[in-house]
């Protein structure tokens, strides 16, 4: 293990000693994460419907004796706290999310999931951890079990954050990270940092972070295109809104060129929804999809051009046009001192060739929430079977299962990197309650 970073060392709190011990502490519950890990990825639940996940976090909470396990949060959101026995002012905040998605298991594991939930809204839906929230959920709940190991030797309190609805709710319903921050989960402790990584196809056990909007801004978009509806042998006595419809898929196209094209934006459409069959011109049909902006101050500019684009190619059809826009989410941004203050720590845990500076992403991330209010940061780990190339962008390792994508029915994570994620939440948490890492303007 490299040495620990400046002002650590002779540290009376513990220094490497403290440091020592936590990886002591994750080799030794490991394979329970693993196991914890595999449960959650077979017995996957959408947003807002993790009971049985929340349950599972819950009762691993409260059997490492914390302070107080709160559930019930935003839904099925659990914060569980554990005060340290030294003194200290510091609370830091590890997240993890818990919901899974509306994909198809396809990882070709013995654990993959074979769930179908018939009751969501818009189902039934094959469900899987395409994204990796399990990964997430049992890194923290492996976090949990080392530092509530080692609460003598911490000087201060840990949050552990176990979030629902990360993917986004149903549109008729509240959830996610804003909705447990509404709820009051940080009225007291308030955190001074808040802490959360993302398993991605990188190469395994490598820490990818960036300085700047590691996540884009995004914002849900609702299109309902109105005509009047008729017999399929008499169109012109209705008005048909699947020619407008057409109009504005096409000229969503065209939006990007309308602003700077030195900052991506995206407008897509993933779900088509008409009410009619083969001989019958509906009256409505309703087009579902997402913007996404790299940077936040475009997201204005890019809804009120869609907004027109919408109204006015549905005018030209004699139909009309409503645009909505719900479950916006502010970028993921890493400040520079933020990032400074925690690469040592990083490179204590992975040795400092695997941190490596990433991209930005047009992704979502609701953690979003936490780390623009109380500060900290939001790192990717990779977990596939990967290199990289000369450029630092990662290629598929040859004979290995390849890089799949998070949100693909194949997406995998390799289960003995979990252990990495363990360890980074422990240290972030210890080096922040230590003063250790923190932004050098916040002392």
């Amino acid at each position: 293990m490299s040495a620990a970073p400046a002002g650590t060392k002779g540290n009376p709190l513990g220094g490497e000693a403290i440091h020592d011990e936590l990886d002591r502490r994750a080799a030794e519950v490991a394979d329970q994460v693993v196991a914890w890990r595999r449960h959650l990825h077979r017995h996957p639940e959408l947003s807002n419907r993790e009971v049985n996940t929340a349950r599972l976090v819950a009762d691993r909470l409260r059997a490492l004796g914390l302070d107080e396990v709160r559930t019930g949060i935003a839904g099925h959101g659990v914060v569980g706290v554990l005060r340290g026995a030294r003194a200290g002012e510091r609370v830091v905040a590890l997240r993890a999310d818990m919901d899974a998605l509306p994909v198809r298991d396809l990882c070709g594991t013995e654990f993959a999931a074979e769930t179908v939930d018939s009751d969501y809204p818009g189902g039934p839906f094959p469900v899987s951890h395409a994204c990796g929230h399990d990964c997430h959920t049992a890194a923290l709940l492996g976090a949990a079990t080392v530092l509530a190991g080692a609460r003598d030797r911490l000087p201060g309190t840990v949050l552990f954050v176990f979030q629902p609805a990360e993917e986004g709710p149903p549109v008729t319903e509240q959830g996610g990270a804003r909705a447990m921050v509404e709820a009051g989960a940080f009225a007291g402790p308030v955190p001074t940092m808040a802490f959360g990584l993302h398993v991605t196809p990188h190469p395994k056990g490598y820490v990818g972070y960036r300085v700047g909007n590691q996540y884009g801004a995004s914002t849900l978009v609702r299109i309902v295109v109105t005509g009047e509806q008729t017999h399929g042998s008499t169109p012109w006595e209705g008005v048909d809104p699947m020619p407008a419809v057409g109009a504005v898929l096409t000229g969503i196209g065209q939006l990007y060129r309308q602003v700077s094209a030195f900052d991506p934006v995206t407008v897509s459409i993933g779900h088509v929804e008409d009410v009619g069959r083969f001989n019958i011109v509906g009256q409505t049909v309703t087009l579902w999809g997402t913007v996404r902006c790299a940077v936040e101050a475009d997201t204005a500019r890019v809804k009120d051009r869609l907004t027109t684009l919408a109204e006015h190619s549905a005018a030209a059809y004699g139909a009309t046009a409503t645009v909505e826009y719900l479950q916006s989410v502010p970028p993921v941004h890493n400040s520079g001192p933020w990032v400074e203050a925690g690469l040592p720590t990083f490179r204590r845990v992975v040795g400092e060739e695997r941190v490596v500076e990433t991209g930005g992403t047009l992704g979502y991330d609701d953690v979003s929430e936490f780390v623009s209010r109380f500060g900290g940061l939001y790192v990717m780990l990779g977990v596939q079977d990967a290199t990289l190339d000369a450029s630092g962008r990662p290629v598929p390792v040859p004979g290995g299962r390849g890089l799949v994508t998070n949100h693909n029915p194949h997406f995998y994570a390799d289960d003995d990197t979990l252990v990495t994620g363990v360890r980074l939440h422990a240290h972030v948490a210890y080096d922040h309650l230590a003063g250790t890492l923190v932004p050098r303007a916040a002392g």
